[in-house]
Order: structure tokens, then C-alpha cells, then sequence
């Protein structure tokens, strides 16, 4: 069995910025939010290979611009996107920029080393791969002297 985690305002932040289109909101959001920003992402656990998966979003950037650390038990994603596009639209040339620094941290399951994280940016996704936690010891009998 297998449980997903998802981010159920994901469709509903998606839905007013790209179908409504509205432009203004949106960059007005990327400005004031710009330094708090956090990719969307996807968690998913499989119990039976005993591993957990999350999936970022991060269209336009390179490996180059993402940095992942591992401190106290916490896995952090963090980078800058600089995307600049330029393209000229019936007479006008038109200029877009996203600029802006981002972070996510997740905590990682307790007994999970640096060896075992996996991560691998491919079409604008990040997957970073763990395994879940270690089966517990049995316990150990301790005998009354």
C-alpha cells in the first residue's frame, strides 16, 4: 500500500493565476511573496519498497540553481530562479523576468543518512528520493540482577 500526499490550493492558486488571466495579480504576488516563495510539491511513500519520493516543481532552472542540505534531521531545497524571456509580439518586444529566491524543508525520517538521499532534475522536476524509516529494532530484554 501506498499513501500520496498532495496540496490541495495548488489547483485553486493555478486556476486564478493561468485560467483567469490575471497578469497583475500575479506579478503583484511575485512581488511582494518573491523572497517567501516555495515550490509546489508532491510526496509520495511506498510501503512496500520502503521508500518516499518528493517531486518539485521547477520550471526553468538548472541544476546549477538548486541547492539541497541536509542538517539536524531536515532536507532543504533551496535556489534562485532568474528566467528571462524576450520575443517580439505584433510590433512590441516583449520582455518577461522572474526573478526570486525560494525554499522548502521537509523532515526526514529518523535513521536516514546522507548516502541514502537520491536527487535528480529532469524537464523542470526535482526528485529526491529516501528511504523511510529504518525498521525498528526488536526490543531487548534486560534482566533484573
Amino acid at each position: 500500500m501506498s499513501v500520496y500526499f498532495y496540496e490541495p490550493n495548488y489547483l485553486f492558486d493555478r486556476f486564478f493565476e493561468t485560467a483567469l488571466g490575471l497578469p497583475q495579480l500575479q506579478q503583484q504576488a511575485q512581488r511582494t511573496d518573491s523572497a517567501n516563495t516555495a515550490p509546489a510539491m508532491d510526496l509520495h511513500e511506498d510501503a512496500e519498497k520502503n521508500i518516499v519520493t518528493a517531486s518539485f516543481e521547477l520550471p526553468g532552472l538548472k541544476k546549477e540553481d538548486v541547492n539541497i542540505d541536509v542538517h539536524d534531521g531536515r532536507l532543504t531545497i533551496t535556489g534562485e530562479s532568474k528566467i528571462s524571456t524576450e520575443h517580439e509580439e505584433e510590433g512590441y518586444a516583449v520582455k518577461e523576468r522572474k526573478f526570486g529566491k525560494f525554499a522548502r524543508t521537509l523532515r526526514l525520517p529518523q535513521g536516514v543518512k546522507e548516502e541514502q538521499i537520491t536527487a535528480s532534475l529532469e524537464n523542470g522536476v526535482l526528485t529526491v528520493t529516501f528511504p523511510k524509516a529504518a525498521p525498528e529494532a526488536a526490543p531487548r530484554k534486560i534482566t533484573i540482577s
